[in-house]
């Protein structure tokens, strides 16, 4: 039987040479050796496992704390609001602790008493609308029987209220959501406590969180932060005082005009005005007219339409005369920027986002503008616009003439010296 493994074909065809060649390892060894895992990828599958693990974890974690996270940055900037005042008062020998309460307390007096005001305000206005809502029904209802031919009576519409289904649904919902009312009430009200504990030792231990803050960095970054920390007291210390004064002179003017129409509570409207406008961007305007134009039409209408007016009035005013004066020295940003960086704001982090946005970003371009290397403008009128203006005009046709004036001057000449040839012949 002739041999068919492969040791024998290559005895049998030996080399031409005299010499066998070496036997090739076996095909179990070559697939053992091929197969066998890399000594790294083990670590490598377990290092990626970690990672994704870790980061899985750090999402969960930063997603349950974004609360506590934004209570934090409402106190920080509240903290440097409230910074120049108390640095005011610690230089003059007040302990920054004391200093800090006296401060905090007078925010919170003011607060509580806007508030009670504003409280007995509404509480005033319910009583006396639910007071003269049978006159006001029977004026309604005199005005419907008087155009539409029908007979009405209050009593009947009494009725239909007090047996609709509506009704009873709204009582069943409002009751079973009184619960959830007081949830939301006292957790308003530990955010609050919260972030008023954080702003005062922000305020409070100012210069040690900055001493513990710089001692973890080299002394050319130490500056740096400095830097960046008192331009951000001064932008936002700026900002909130600047707004303080506009709420002041737009409060005063409010209760001008209320005053001499009569509309109750005249004070707290004012109040009410002034703050709002302020402190809610973009749309505290409207918020803050819609009030005082509420309890105006109560008593005349006319009266809502005249405080209208004069919202709007005082509106041009202040973006154009009060506002350019008050905050040139302190928030001097662009209207666009302001605009868009509230909306900005709005997206991240909703309304505290939309109140932190605007000294954000003046404390942002105040730390660039020192970095940013700035360079003379020419005197060029493209600069200004003048592309196509009276200006660019004019020159286009003074080259115009000085093209011209050298080929009519040529052609003169020639016509003087073609005269007398033409006479001579």
């Amino acid at each position: 039987m002739a041999r068919t493994d492969e040791t024998g074909q290559l005895a049998r065809h030996g080399s031409p040479f005299g010499t066998t060649p070496p036997t090739p390892p076996s095909g179990e060894g070559g697939t053992e050796s091929n197969a066998r895992m890399p000594r790294w990828l083990p670590r490598a599958m377990v290092l990626a496992l970690a990672l994704v693990g870790a980061f899985q974890l750090g999402s969960w974690a930063f997603h349950q704390l974004t609360g506590l996270l934004i209570n934090v940055l409402i106190a920080f900037f509240l903290a440097l609001a409230i910074e120049p005042a108390v640095s005011w008062m610690a230089a003059r020998g007040m302990r920054r602790g004391l200093a800090t309460g006296i401060v905090f307390l007078a925010v919170i007096v003011a607060s509580a008493g806007f508030v009670t005001l504003l409280g007995s305000m509404l509480a005033g206005q319910i009583i006396k609308i639910v007071e003269d809502f049978p006159n006001y029904l029977d004026s309604v209802i005199n005005w419907i029987n008087a155009h539409f031919n029908t007979e009405l009576r209050r009593v009947d519409v009494q009725e239909g209220l007090l047996r609709s289904d509506w009704l009873r649904n709204y009582v069943q919902n409002s009751a079973t959501g009184v619960l959830a009312v007081s949830a939301q009430v006292l957790g308003g009200l530990f955010q609050l406590l919260t972030i008023t504990l954080f702003s005062f030792y922000f305020a409070a231990d100012g210069p040690r969180l900055r001493r513990a803050l710089c001692s973890v960095l080299p002394p050319a970054k130490q500056a740096e932060v400095l830097r960046a920390w008192e331009i951000a007291v001064t932008k936002t210390g700026g900002y909130l005082y600047s707004r303080g004064l506009m709420a002041l002179v737009s409060g005063v003017a409010h209760y001008i005009l209320l005053a001499s129409l009569d509309v109750p509570y005249a004070p707290v409207l004012a109040v009410w005005v002034g703050l709002v406008s302020q402190f809610i961007p973009t749309i505290g305007t409207y918020l803050a007219g819609a009030l005082p134009m509420l309890i105006a039409f109560t008593v005349d209408p006319w009266y809502a339409l005249w405080v209208l007016i004069f919202v709007v009035v005082y509106q041009q005013f202040e973006n154009y005369v009060l506002q350019p004066k008050l905050t040139s020295k302190t928030v001097d940003i662009h209207p666009a920027v302001a605009f868009g960086s509230v909306v900005a704001g709005t997206a991240l982090l909703g309304a505290v986002g939309a109140l932190i946005a605007i000294p954000a970003i003046a404390t942002l371009q105040a730390f660039l503008g020192a970095y940013v290397k700035r360079y003379d403008v020419t005197d060029d009128p493209r600069v200004h616009g003048h592309h196509w203006g009276r200006g660019a005009g004019r020159g286009l046709v003074a080259r115009a003439r000085a093209l011209w004036a050298p080929r009519r001057g040529a052609a003169e000449p020639g016509a003087k010296t073609e005269g007398p040839g033409e006479n001579s012949s």
